[in-house]
């Protein structure tokens, strides 16, 4: 093979399929034949918004696939090899920092993309920086040294492999960030794949009572149904119902023990997460927006003896137990996983996640064979 196709976003809602060159391996590098590779929300700002990218790049970091090649000390590093079905995070850690050595690898300066523009990860390095296969929206993927590997069950189909980092982040947040214990309750804000996610990570933590909220629109609507077959007890249409009074309701008057807000709603969602939160009760603010104006009284903080927790992406532990819920097959999760296009099909895919495509998308998917 001498060269690979690759889906490139160049431009402003604009994608590609060029062909690249076949990388040569370094010793302790590899590449990755991707089987399938999940489309994240996140991806969607980019494609919306190209001049504050850091140039033609090939999106996609929720990758599953088989290993292809390993440099001859790569192996020993990876702790893989060849053949080997794996799922890799977005994240190159430096691997000596504080964060890494600490576990919190997602905020190394190295691959931080939210703090610094000096960084490298999957799915968001440009193809200018060589090998240019840092995505996985490509028949194949580079594995660099510092890549984060998990293997991945032979059993479980492609496209809930790709479920992986999303489900991780809902552990993440739901229960090694929120603390969730059994018999809590809990409210999630927005039902997308990660509010969803959310949703699963808390019943398998044990929550009594676990409530999605979303709006009336057709999307949210067909959203909220699923959240109740994926183990939410309680959904909230909050264009058409109190939010405040039904939680209460639920609750008898206790309000949630964690609240998460996992929309996209700005500080007005924060607000109103504050409100939803009992005493002594936890935030996690996980939905961003860029709506950043926002009144609020923070003695309220004080008052109920509130901790609100900003949080973002997965930790190696949070995506290894996602792999074990996935694997375990307990929750119909394949109806998480809407739409598989081809690699030619890249553009509509992307402003399907952005809700200017297919209807009734939750998670998408690239499949660069088909």
């Amino acid at each position: 093979m001498n060269a690979i196709p690759a889906a490139v976003s160049y431009e402003v809602r604009a994608t590609q399929v060029r062909e690249l060159p076949f990388p040569d391996i370094p010793e302790d590098a590899g590449l990755l034949k991707v089987e399938l590779c999940g489309i994240c929300g996140s991806d969607w700002p980019h494609y919306n918004n190209y001049p504050r990218s850091k140039g033609p790049l090939i999106l996609g970091h929720e990758t599953v696939g088989f290993v292809e090649r390993m440099g001859r000390y790569a192996g020993a590093r990876f702790g893989v090899k060849e053949g080997d079905r794996v799922a890799l995070e977005e994240y190159l850690p430096c691997g000596h920092c504080r964060f890494c050595r600490t576990g919190d690898f997602r905020l190394c300066d190295a691959t931080d993309t939210l703090n610094r523009s000096d960084t490298i990860r999957f799915g968001s390095t440009p193809v200018s920086v060589g090998p240019g296969l840092w995505g996985g929206y490509a028949q194949y993927k580079y594995l660099h040294p510092n890549s984060v590997f998990h293997h991945m069950p032979a059993h479980v189909p492609a496209r809930l492999a790709t479920l992986a980092l999303p489900l991780g982040n809902g552990v993440e947040w739901s229960c090694l960030q929120g603390g969730l214990k059994i018999g809590e309750a809990v409210v999630i804000q927005g039902p997308g794949q990660q509010g969803l996610a959310c949703a699963v990570a808390a019943r398998e933590a044990g929550a009594a009572i676990v409530i999605v909220t979303g709006r009336s629109t057709p999307s949210d609507r067909k959203r909220l149904e699923l959240a109740l077959q994926l183990g939410a007890t309680h959904v909230i249409d909050i264009d058409n119902e109190d939010l405040f009074e039904t939680v209460a309701e639920i609750t008898g008057g206790e309000m949630a023990d964690l609240v998460m807000d996992c929309s996209s709603g700005g500080p007005a969602a924060a607000v109103s997460a504050v409100r939803l939160a009992r005493k002594r009760g936890r935030i996690i603010l996980g939905g961003r927006s860029p709506d950043k104006k926002a009144e609020f009284d923070t003695d309220i903080l004080v008052r109920k003896f509130l901790t609100v927790k900003g949080v973002r992406g997965h930790s190696w532990e949070a995506v290894e137990l996602a792999i074990q819920i996935i694997a375990s097959g307990k929750h119909p999760l394949e109806r998480m996983c809407t739409h598989v296009f081809p690699l030619a099909r890249t553009h509509d895919a992307l402003m399907t996640v952005g809700g200017l495509g297919e209807p009734d998308a939750i998670h998408c998917s690239i499949d660069p064979w088909a």
